[in-house]
């Protein structure tokens, strides 16, 4: 079962094969053209690195099937385990390998920041003048493309599968049951379902059923000298090396050395006539003409560095396409709009990510659902906003900036704006710091007088920091106005409806005029998805989720609904439907000024939804906000963005009103104890360890999905739970994943964190296990290379508005 998997990115059955050991039989058909020439153009490498934070598990299962496959196949596959050092020739980037360790010291891989010292005596041919530190990885290295190839398919079919190539596939047909043909020179195939892993023919398979898939190939090179009589005379073989800076790789090649940059965007070479002609007829093991003047500085840089190579003779360079996504991460998993096609596609390192990449799609096809969080890796991350252009572009910066500093907060600029803007855009864009979300530009932050203006990234405190102190007493004190275009927002309808949502959700339907928040599960009990759910009239509801999560939300919803039969209709409204959210203790005050409806906390309660006019624009106004304060959440015509909300600052100049952003909404909704589905709470987790147990109705009459899981997992008991942390700290702040400390060892993970206005600490939510979990608590949370002290404490830090009402109300002085 894994062998047949994991080998589908080099090779396609011939007929639909049947796994077992599920708890069904499943029939599939992986459409895959990638010649082997693909993974040949490879260096090889593997890693247990990775920037993010999921996919250092696929890159750990890739190692680990690599180091036994060829006892399980008898495949010889040239694995070489020598580690890995990555080069900090700056301060700031020892400031990035600090940040990586915090964020790798929770899981089960080993990670080193090592001196220079260390450094030269694991690799002694290194210039040292301007080595700060490593980042090493012992067990990383380097396999054989050919031989790995070769074992993958040996194993594949030692398990079953039949291998048939070369096969071309010239149509795709999907049937009224979701079943799919797919039509060969050789005949009709029938499958289930098919997982397209064709590389770079990826784009071809999408367009034979409407899809248009952004990846795009992209021009690697890597160079290979002949001996070098330094490196023969060594006694064991050489860990490969990144320099960072130098923006290239190298490793040991028999008694040679190979060495692959990665230009700036500025010289990389894109193949995109492969995007608009298509991969020319044949082509297979081919490869590119060499160029070595577009790579003459990065030679010069690994000479510098490597000083051996200045005497070393190129006896080969090897040039071909690598296939790029807009954000270098591949595409995995089922296709939102297409029942029954999954994707594994874009993948710029394929050999690290093969292995586990096969694992996690198999278990999810015969599970239901993923082994784990991949949210990163979802292909409907993507939309029709993605256009070839913006393709190119952001693979054309993703390449260049391979080896770049990675900061929280990242911002990348290549192909933005897209089409995706709000109604408010023109508007804001030179008052603010823009921050991209699902294609849409969305104000992180705003500028006034004497403030430093522009992406200003950083491991500390740096220049959004004041101002977002300032929006967060704006909201606090007096009233804001943000721009929450982004958010996914779905109509569901029909005689099904209420049934549909009482099966997907755990929470209860609400009733007519009412909003709630809901939970989507997995059958594992994991939190697929958080969404606010208002049922508008009779049997019509508006679905709200994250920008980030539209589309994973809808196929998911879609997915139910032809699997239960229900009868409903969906629309998704999200790019015709504009968003404002206005809060603070003068919101009531100042919408007041604008509608003949009565906004009273007796006439218009929390979570109550109602349509209304403002200004004599229609729009759904819901009583909810992110931030905790008193607040709506004001839905519109997106070409009545502007008009609504120069209606709005003008009614508010007396109280004044002032624009907040995203990074103030963040600080605020710590403050209040508030989840954020991706961080809190997604399918690593269950309702239960998150703290969500009032949204999770286990007594409702309806069965929803993880019902029984979740009521067992209450019987049996937690074994760990999200805490509420205070840290004592200076100039840096929680960002989240990062190492939970105590008694010298690491017992959790931060999820998500921010400074507190209020308290004037720092705030982080975090997974600790259930004996450590109680109030007081004193544990450590590294940041930067230094562990600082933190307590459990109560949540909230600062009582939400209605919260603060009800307790006044009877008499009691709430917090703030």
């Amino acid at each position: 079962q894994r062998c047949t998997l994991v080998s589908v990115s080099f090779n396609w059955f011939k007929k639909p094969c049947t796994l077992k050991g599920g708890k069904e039989n499943i029939a599939f058909l992986i459409v895959s053209l990638c010649c082997c020439s693909y993974f040949f153009l490879e260096a090889g490498l593997t890693t247990y690195f990775h920037p993010g934070i999921n996919l250092k598990k696929i890159h750990a299962y890739s190692i680990k099937l690599y180091e036994k496959l060829e006892e399980e196949t008898g495949q010889a596959v040239g694995f070489h385990q020598p580690g890995s050092i990555r080069i900090a020739s700056t301060p700031t980037r020892v400031d990035e390998f600090k940040y990586q360790m915090t964020r790798a010291g929770w899981h089960p891989t080993e990670q080193y920041l090592i001196t220079p010292e260390k450094v030269q005596e694991l690799f002694p041919l290194l210039n040292m003048d301007k080595v700060l530190a490593g980042l090493y990885n012992p067990g990383d290295g380097h396999i054989d493309p050919y031989s790995l190839t070769m074992a993958l398919a040996a194993g594949a079919r030692k398990y079953g599968a039949q291998l048939n190539y070369p096969v071309q596939v010239t149509n795709l047909n999907s049937r009224s049951d979701g079943t799919w043909e797919v039509e060969t020179p050789l005949g009709i195939i029938q499958a289930k379902r098919i997982v397209n892993t064709a590389g770079f023919w990826a784009r071809e398979i999408g367009k034979m059923i409407g899809l248009q898939h952004p990846v795009i190939p992209v021009h690697h090179q890597y160079v290979v000298t002949s001996t070098v009589p330094e490196v023969k005379a060594l006694k064991t073989e050489l860990p490969v090396i990144r320099d960072l800076e130098g923006s290239y790789y190298l490793r040991q090649e028999r008694d040679g050395l190979l060495f692959g940059p990665y230009e700036s965007q500025e010289k990389m070479k894109l193949q995109d006539s492969w995007v608009t002609n298509g991969v020319p007829p044949g082509f297979g093991k081919e490869l590119f003409e060499s160029d070595l003047d577009r790579i003459m500085e990065y030679i010069e840089a690994a000479m510098e560095m490597v000083p051996v190579l200045k005497q070393a003779n190129i006896i080969n360079t090897v040039s071909g396409p690598i296939t790029y996504s807009p954000d270098i991460l591949p595409m995995v998993g089922p296709h939102q709009g297409v029942r029954n096609y999954w994707v594994a596609i874009g993948f710029g390192y394929g050999i690290i990510h093969a292995g586990g990449i096969g694992k996690y799609l198999s278990d999810w096809i015969l599970e239901g659902e993923p082994p784990f969080d991949l949210i990163e890796l979802d292909p409907n991350r993507y939309g029709k906003w993605t256009t070839t252009e913006y393709t190119a572009a952001k693979a054309r910066e993703s390449y260049g900036f391979n080896n770049i500093i990675i900061y929280p907060k990242e911002e990348r600029f290549a192909g933005r704006p897209t089409e995706r803007t709000s109604g408010l855009y023109d508007l804001l864009k030179t008052k603010c710091s823009m921050g991209f979300h699902a294609g849409w530009e969305q104000p992180h932050w705003f500028y006034k007088a004497g403030d430093e203006t522009g992406y200003k990234p950083s491991f500390r405190r740096t220049n959004w920091f004041d101002p977002v102190g300032r929006e967060y007493k704006q909201v606090m004190e007096k009233v804001g106005v943000i721009d929450l275009s982004p958010f996914g927002k779905f109509k569901v309808k029909g005689t099904d409806s209420v049934k549909l949502l009482d099966h997907l959700f755990a929470n209860v339907v609400p009733k007519v005029g009412s909003t709630n928040i809901s939970h989507m599960l997995t059958p594992r009990g994991k939190v697929y998805a958080e969404l606010t759910v208002s049922q508008l009239y009779p049997g019509e509801f508006m679905l709200v989720t994250g920008s980030g999560s539209e589309l994973h939300d809808l196929r998911w919803i879609e997915e139910e609904v032809v699997r239960g039969g229900y009868k409903v209709e969906i629309e998704n409204m999200t790019d015709e439907m504009g968003v404002l959210g206005v809060a603070g203790p003068y919101a009531r005050q100042v919408l007041q000024k604008l509608t003949s409806e009565d906004l009273s906390d007796e006439s218009f309660k929390f979570l109550q939804s109602r349509h209304l006019k403002l200004s004599d624009i229609a729009v759904t106004a819901i009583r909810i906000s992110y931030t905790g304060e008193l607040g709506w959440e004001l839905y519109h015509r997106k070409e009545d963005s502007v008009a609504l909300y120069n209606a709005i600052m003008d009614a508010g100049q007396k109280e004044g009103i002032d624009n907040f952003g995203t990074y103030a909404l963040n600080a605020l909704r710590l403050e209040k104890g508030f989840r954020a589905w991706g961080a809190e709470m997604n399918c690593d987790t269950n309702p239960l360890e998150a703290g969500l147990e009032y949204f999770v109705k286990l007594n409702k009459p309806a069965d929803f999905t993880g019902k029984k899981t979740l009521k067992q997992i209450k019987e049996e008991g937690l074994k760990r739970r999200l805490v509420y942390l205070t840290l004592e700290t200076d100039d840096v702040d929680p960002e989240g994943n990062e190492s939970v400390w105590h008694n010298g060892k690491v017992i959790g993970n931060t999820t998500s964190g921010s400074f507190s206005y209020s308290a004037k600490q720092s705030l982080a939510f975090a997974y600790v296990p259930i004996e450590l979990s109680k109030v007081g608590q004193k544990l450590e949370v590294e940041l930067l290379g230094k562990n600082y002290s933190a307590t459990i404490i109560q949540e909230p830090l600062v009582l939400t508005e209605p919260t603060r009402t009800r307790l006044q109300r009877k008499g009691q002085s709430p917090k703030i």
